[in-house]
């Protein structure tokens, strides 16, 4: 490879949120990278630095020509820019979507296991949560349409949050399973936000469907949630867009966005955004080489190693799902247990609402010494939990 990702970078003392635990502990919880970002970010960085000033920024449309080009030549998704509105954030997005397409005491649909913030994007704007849970037949997620019509149909209900693709499951959404969706949510004026910031952590050779690129009512019904913060590992620089075809909810968005001051970069958000999509493309296509391969490190040390537990199949994210079913329906506790015992720091899957409860969740990017540590880790924290517990 010409980029190294297997270079440990020490984190600690660096107000990381991830790396902010105990001596001796492994966090492999938050979906946080443990790899420098690209070296055309960090010149981006280092020649915005080297002016001397950040005052108030303005987007250029060069920030534009970067999200349309890499759209099109990665994901085939034709977007126009006056569809694009800059947003500091995916999360802070949500929510103020949330506030302006939805009323008090409305209804918006999850599908779980899902990213725990959308619960608080919707509950914490005074909405009501109405969940239509993921099916899983022990190898698979998949959509259940009966009970997701049966939700969308609740005249309550007046938006749905699509991750696309799904956090925590790495599941990829297919064009029908997609277009069925959108189908649905336009027979019921259901408006979808789809979330789409793993988009490009798939695995190698495989892509991911925009929503909006399904269908004319999946363009015209959907706002889509879009940043390059997640696959370069640049969340702290806040840099994210906005996508919106539709020009009259566009407009409803877009004074949601300014109303809450969502709308004004930062003095490295732009110039980050705009290396990314326009030199980083080698990078990312290591980097989803690289994690490729820790996965199925990940998924042939468990087989053969922790033959109790399973890891579930994903083709997108770098955070693996871990079915550990057979110690019991309370992850919580099998995590808590872990990590008192041999310091891995894994998420417990309850967050994520369903059948989350089962299932914890793991972060393979990083060094491959990270993570043979976290996997003996593993290993270790499941068999004594099975002799100590069970």
């Amino acid at each position: 490879m010409k980029y190294d990702f297997d270079t440990v970078v020490n984190r600690r003392g660096t107000d990381s949120i991830k790396w902010n635990v105990g001596e001796g502990e492994l966090p492999m919880w938050i979906a946080d990278m443990d790899f420098p970002a690209a070296p055309a970010i960090r010149a981006s960085i280092e020649n915005r630095v080297s002016h001397g000033i950040f005052g108030y920024r303005d987007i250029s449309d060069e920030w534009y020509s970067a999200y349309i080009n890499w759209w099109h030549s990665r994901h085939g998704l034709e977007i126009k820019k006056e569809w694009m509105i800059f947003s500091v954030g995916v999360v802070p997005s949500i929510s103020s979507i949330v506030r302006r397409l939805t009323n008090p005491a409305e209804k918006v649909l999850l599908q779980t296991p899902v990213y725990n913030a959308f619960f608080h994007s919707i509950e914490d704007n005074g909405r009501r949560v109405i969940d239509s849970p993921l099916k899983y037949d022990g190898e698979v997620f998949t959509v259940d349409f009966d009970d997701l019509e049966a939700k969308l149909s609740d005249p309550e209900t007046t938006l749905m949050i699509l991750c696309n693709p799904h956090n925590p499951v790495g599941k990829i959404w297919d064009v029908e399973t997609l277009a069925r969706t959108g189908e649905l949510c336009r027979r019921h004026h259901v408006t979808v936000i789809s979330d789409e910031i793993h988009c490009d952590i798939t695995d190698p050779g495989v892509g991911y469907v925009p929503f909006a690129s399904v269908s004319d009512v999946c363009r015209d019904i959907s706002v889509t949630c879009v940043a390059p913060t997640k696959a370069f590992n640049i969340a702290g620089l806040h840099s994210s867009a906005v996508i919106v075809p539709n020009e009259g909810l566009r407009n409803r968005v877009k004074r949601g966005l300014n109303t809450d001051e969502l709308s004004e970069p930062n003095s490295f958000a732009e110039c980050v955004a705009v290396a990314a999509f326009n030199e980083c493309g080698e990078w990312l296509d290591e980097l989803r080489q690289y994690i490729y391969e820790n996965k199925r490190i990940t998924e042939k040390f468990i087989s053969e190693n922790i033959p109790e537990i399973k890891a579930t199949s994903s083709d997108a994210t770098y955070l693996m799902w871990l079915d550990m079913s057979s110690l019991g329906d309370d992850s919580r506790a099998v995590e808590e247990f872990i990590r008192k015992k041999t310091g891995l720091f894994l998420t417990a899957g309850e967050i994520y609402g369903g059948t989350g409860n089962r299932f914890v969740r793991l972060n393979v990017a990083c060094p491959k010494e990270t993570l043979y540590d976290g996997l003996e880790r593993l290993r270790r924290g499941v068999k004594l939990y099975i002799e100590e517990v069970k």
